[in-house]
Parts: structure tokens; C-alpha cells; sequence
């Protein structure tokens, strides 16, 4: 099952630290409690969202990885 996502971020092709950059400044426009869905290609983004998860008020609510992407989901704090 697949979390519905209020805005939805297609970083693919992006590589560190934009992914992480681009993101924050999504979430930084959005409301508290809403979810962000991040697709992404680098695969230093793996390490990168799950520190940044800890480090702040978001949440990372389900992660995916597959052969093309990893997917998160990620909750404004």
C-alpha cells in the first residue's frame, strides 16, 4: 500500500547534495503533518534522508528501493 502524498518530487538524475537541498526547500513550503514523496536516483540520498530524518522533526513514514529509484515518503514535523 502506498502512502498518499500532498506534493510529490521527482529528483531523478540529481546527484548529492541536491536531492537532500531540494527537498528540505519542499518541506520548508509545506504545512505541518503533510507528506512529502521523493523519487530519487542517487544513491547517496539513502544515507543522506535517513540522517536528515533523525536530525530534525520529519519523518521518513515508509522507504522503497528498487533497481530505478528509491522512494520516500516523508512527513513535515
Amino acid at each position: 500500500m502506498s502512502i498518499p502524498a500532498d506534493i510529490e518530487l521527482d529528483l531523478s538524475g540529481l546527484s548529492c547534495p541536491m536531492p537532500l537541498l531540494k527537498a528540505k526547500l519542499a518541506l520548508n513550503a509545506m504545512e505541518k503533518e503533510q507528506i512529502l514523496k521523493i523519487i530519487a536516483t542517487d544513491s547517496a540520498s539513502e544515507r543522506d534522508f535517513h540522517m536528515f530524518a533523525r536530525q530534525s522533526d520529519n519523518e521518513i513514514l515508509e522507504f522503497k528501493r528498487d533497481n530505478q529509484a528509491y522512494l520516500y515518503w516523508i512527513k513535515k514535523g
